[in-house]
């Protein structure tokens, strides 16, 4: 009732304004114009009656109108039909006059003034609605209305047409298994109730970016075959206070009529965010006020009503406290990056409806690329499909699958050529690479060495595959990953005696891999097994930041154990390149006439060189 009686006041407000608007228009300037235009004095009336050039008189309570006769007697730039006025005098003896001159004459009766005056009004009135009409239709295109702020934005889309089911989704291993249970109750809650089970009001969706927390939701929608309500968290928020707030309580009573649906909210974070932190950006009283809206509608829900809500998210360490206790989002499905299995599934998915030159490529492509969202798994299809295109062949080959890993990876390779001196540096420097990873234990096998520069600011780039997915990493295993960062670098104070700006992206990841080694692995004799950065977790890939509550010894402590891994990495790929500087020579050598050279190449040069 609330929304509706606001939106009623609003409505009744502007129907008065525009009133008075036309009000002042017809009293102040459309009804004097239309008198002023063809009014004359009345002495020039006087004169017209005395010559006989009137046709013809109309006696009103104030005003005087009359028509001339003749084209002589009408006056210059006139009309046929012009009327003209004058203003009635206390004149006892018009009617006299009017008679000796043998005009034809009436008296205006007052409906007749009365449908001028109503005209006027229509006249002046219809602009108005026209502009209002106009402005309500545009704004309604635009997904809004003036009559509508408190309505909230979201599509409602019936369970069999969202067009997705789980067979469409891969790789989402246990998240599906769990919502499988939402599925089941929303076909059949008695089989729930029957034994007093309760089904969790909130279901929080929570995974990296691109590992298709939004495609679950919308195949839960579509295996249950209920209506879906989606929208996003910053459609709540408006310039206008309270706008959120009811946006929330218009989006719960809606589905509590389509009962049983599911509401989905992508980004919560946008409204879910912890009120602390709101309120030291600038305190955003809006976004407070629609958090807790939202807090209460979810608690006010009774179990088993039917209404299941479901919310994405990447970024769960700034969620409200609140939000996401037992009652509200009970449940947390984590939506994490796909296996070897999954990233199967997703590439044959994804590759419906795309010629192959071969089924097989797929196994493989996905046991090259562990670590990959099923959304770049997605890019990598559609990048093989763009390479095949480009080149005029009727089938996507195994060749544009790789070329759509570098470009997915690296970015696009440019056509500008370097000069000779850094064609050289930076041959050295990839090898430099490479070799450190072959000669290491635990380092990741090299698939490609290119020295041809990409779009993402690389002028050459070492592609290592693993061969299979890693969960753990040993102390041994992260040391080997540091040295074969920096053997670009020992290689370039190796063979030139001088460290180049090309080294600055691995120093910066190697920097960055060292302090979680010590502050959040404990892999550090000085410092013990402490973990010393911020428990806080992101998805988003930000790095931990040191607490505050740490003292300015352990900092430097801290400083100290890092500087001596970085430096130990750098050494260890020294010592390897010092003791086979043939095969660094012969690789860099062949690297810089061929460009490109791939990883069984490489091992073929090293078993020649001895």
């Amino acid at each position: 009732m609330g929304p509706k009686k606001k939106r009623t006041q609003f409505s009744l407000a502007y129907f008065v304004l525009m009133i008075f608007i036309v009000w002042i228009f017809n009293d102040m300037v459309f009804r004097p114009y239309m008198l002023k235009e063809l009014e004359v004095p009345y002495s020039s009336f006087l004169e017209y009656l005395s010559r006989g050039q009137v046709e013809h008189v109309a006696i009103g309570a104030d005003r005087i109108s009359f028509t001339l006769k003749g084209e002589a007697s009408r006056p210059e730039g006139a009309a046929a039909s012009s009327v003209h006025n004058v203003v009635r005098v206390d004149d006892p003896k018009i009617v006299d006059r009017l008679i000796e001159a043998g005009v034809d004459f009436s008296e205006v009766k007052q409906t007749e003034g009365l449908l001028n005056a109503l005209m006027g009004w229509i006249i002046a009135f219809l602009p108005l609605i026209l502009i209002w009409y106009f402005m309500y239709r545009r704004m309604s295109g635009m997904g809004g209305s003036v009559l509508s702020f408190g309505k909230n934005n979201s599509q409602e889309i019936q369970g069999e047409m969202t067009g997705v089911k789980f067979a469409d989704v891969g790789g989402v291993g246990e998240a599906e298994i769990e919502l499988r249970e939402i599925i089941d109750y929303l076909k059949g809650p008695e089989r729930f109730n029957r034994l007093g089970a309760k089904l969790p009001k909130g279901v929080l969706l929570v995974g990296p970016p691109g590992t298709g927390k939004t495609l679950l939701a919308k195949a839960t929608a579509g295996e249950a075959g209920v209506p879906f309500f989606s929208l996003t968290g910053s459609s709540f928020v408006e310039m206008f206070v309270g706008v959120g707030a009811a946006r929330v309580r218009d989006l719960f009573e809606q589905a509590k009529k389509k009962a049983p649906c599911i509401i989905f909210i992508d980004e919560i974070d946008a409204i879910g965010q912890a009120r602390s932190s709101i309120a030291a950006m600038s305190g955003n009283s809006e976004r407070e006020n629609t958090l807790n809206q939202l807090l209460a509608e979810m608690d006010g829900f009774r179990p088993n009503t039917g209404v299941i809500i479901m919310a994405a998210t990447n970024r769960p360490e700034i969620l409200d406290h609140a939000l996401v206790r037992p009652g509200r989002f009970d449940r947390q499905v984590q939506v994490t990056l796909p296996t070897e299995e999954g990233r199967s599934g997703i590439l044959k998915i994804h590759a419906r409806g795309v010629p192959l030159d071969d089924e097989r490529d797929l196994d493989r492509i996905a046991k090259i690329t562990p670590g990959f969202s099923g959304a770049e798994l997605a890019n990598i299809i559609n990048e093989a499909s763009l390479l095949a295109v480009r080149r005029n062949a009727d089938k996507v080959a195994l060749c544009d699958l790789d070329l759509a890993i570098e470009r997915v990876v690296a970015g696009l390779q440019k056509k500008t050529p370097l000069s000779p001196d850094v064609r050289k540096k930076v041959a050295y420097h990839e090898t430099g690479h490479a070799l450190t990873a072959y000669y290491l234990t635990g380092a990741d096998p090299v698939h490609k060495i290119s020295i041809i520069p990409t779009s993402k600011g690389a002028l050459g780039y070492t592609m290592q595959l693993p061969t299979e997915d890693q969960f753990l990493r040993s102390e041994e295993e992260l040391r080997s990953r540091l040295a074969v960062m920096l053997g670009g670098r020992a290689a370039e104070l190796l063979v030139f005696g001088v460290a180049t700006t090309g080294a600055s992206n691995d120093l910066e990841v190697a920097s960055m891999l060292a302090r979680r080694m010590v502050t959040e692995f404990g892999m550090s004799k000085t410092l013990g097994p402490v973990r010393y950065s911020n428990p806080e977790d992101s998805y988003l890939g930000s790095p931990s930041s040191n607490r505050g509550d740490i003292s300015q010894e352990t900092t430097a402590a801290i400083d100290r154990e890092i500087q001596d891994i970085v430096t130990e990495a750098q050494n260890t790929s020294m010592n390897i390149l010092r003791s086979h500087r043939a095969a660094l020579d012969k690789i860099a050598s062949t690297l810089q006439e061929d460009e490109v050279i791939m990883g069984d190449e490489m091992k073929g040069i090293i078993e020649s060189v001895g």
